[in-house]
């Protein structure tokens, strides 16, 4: 395990954070290590960066799971077995995978971040969430002061949300082992997938997929090397389907979408855009600057100079003004720190 004092810390949001300490756990033998060197303090978790916001300049411990490897545990009749390291990059992890011959993630493609943090999440993309794909995670149990294997069918698993969230600093995420289908399907009801396989004879390959998911995020989503953003900074709302009807007599253009477990997921982008806010820049009286992003108003964007605060008091006014609006509550997709 390493640790170091005083570490800028790298986000996709690039907006100014030390860290006094980090622990970097390269192993699951660092785990008792790690958890004297804490000594009960409070602590953050930092995976890839894709998906913070740091709202102070200066937090205290950081822990960074770098646990590398992904190994093919077993093949069977209706699956691939695979395991990898909570340090792999998410997006090296797909390609990989579908380098191999086992397919199933392809359109999770492109998604930011590292493997750790896709189960706390239950990230998803064009008709696939994680838990269709997981199998089980591997972690460290703060409490128990032991390594769990928790079953997919234990992970708490809902729209963006998992028992990893809802207990947040309880499990530290070693390794997520997939189980990834025999023989494959392709998942192409998304409507822009099914629009451009509509004609596809014979069916698109699983890299084909996957090439089209990434083309698509590129079209549509600002890459964080160039534009800093945590990617979709609010969830979409989910209401009863009683409220979603009404507010569709309302608002006739809405984008509604029934769900399995019932209610209606509306559009939080769509909300943000109604209520004005795409392409919106603030400039603050530092001289930076912060905004919504031009073809996507589901992300924000740091367009430089600017404090976590800045992004934050973005965030917090546009949620005020769509609840006036329309009263719907945007929740975060982001995790503040403070």
């Amino acid at each position: 395990m390493l640790i170091e004092s005083n570490v800028p810390l790298s986000t996709t949001l690039k907006l100014p954070c030390i860290a006094q300490q980090r622990y970097t756990v390269e192993s699951v033998a660092d785990f008792p290590a790690l958890m004297l060197a804490l000594a009960d303090k409070p602590f953050n978790v930092l995976g890839g960066g894709s998906n913070i916001l740091c709202a102070a300049q200066t937090v205290g411990a950081v822990v960074q799971i770098a646990i590398k490897g992904v190994t093919l545990l077993r093949t069977d009749d209706d699956a691939y077995t695979v395991q990898v390291g909570a340090g792999e990059c998410w997006h090296d992890t797909v390609m990989y995978t579908l380098a191999k011959g086992w397919a199933g993630l392809e359109n999770l493609a492109l998604i930011a971040g590292w493997v750790g943090a896709a189960p706390v999440q239950n990230i998803g993309a064009y008709g696939v969430e994680l838990c269709d794909r997981l199998h089980s995670v591997q972690a460290w149990d703060v409490q128990l002061g032991a390594i769990v294997d928790i079953a997919a069918a234990d992970c708490g698993f809902a729209y963006r949300d998992s028992v990893f969230k809802q207990n947040a600093g309880r499990y530290l995420i070693a390794s997520v082992t997939f189980k990834l289908p025999r023989p494959w399907q392709p998942v192409i009801a998304y409507a822009e997938l099914a629009k451009q396989f509509a004609s596809s004879h014979p069916v698109p390959t699983p890299q084909a997929i996957a090439n089209a998911v990434i083309a698509i995020r590129q079209r549509k989503l600002p890459d964080p090397a160039h534009v800093p953003n945590a990617g979709s900074f609010f969830k979409n709302p989910v209401l009863s389907s009683a409220q979603a009807a009404a507010l569709k007599a309302l608002h006739p253009t809405l984008p509604t979408y029934p769900q399995v477990s019932g209610g209606s997921k509306l559009a939080a982008g769509w909300l943000i855009e109604q209520a004005g806010w795409k392409g919106h820049t603030r400039h603050i009286d530092s001289g930076g600057q912060v905004g919504v992003h031009a073809a996507q108003a589901l992300v924000l964007v740091h367009l430089g100079g600017a404090q976590g605060t800045d992004l934050l008091q973005l965030a917090s006014d546009i949620q005020a003004d769509v609840l006036e609006t329309f009263g719907v509550h945007l929740e975060r997709e982001v995790n503040v720190w403070r």
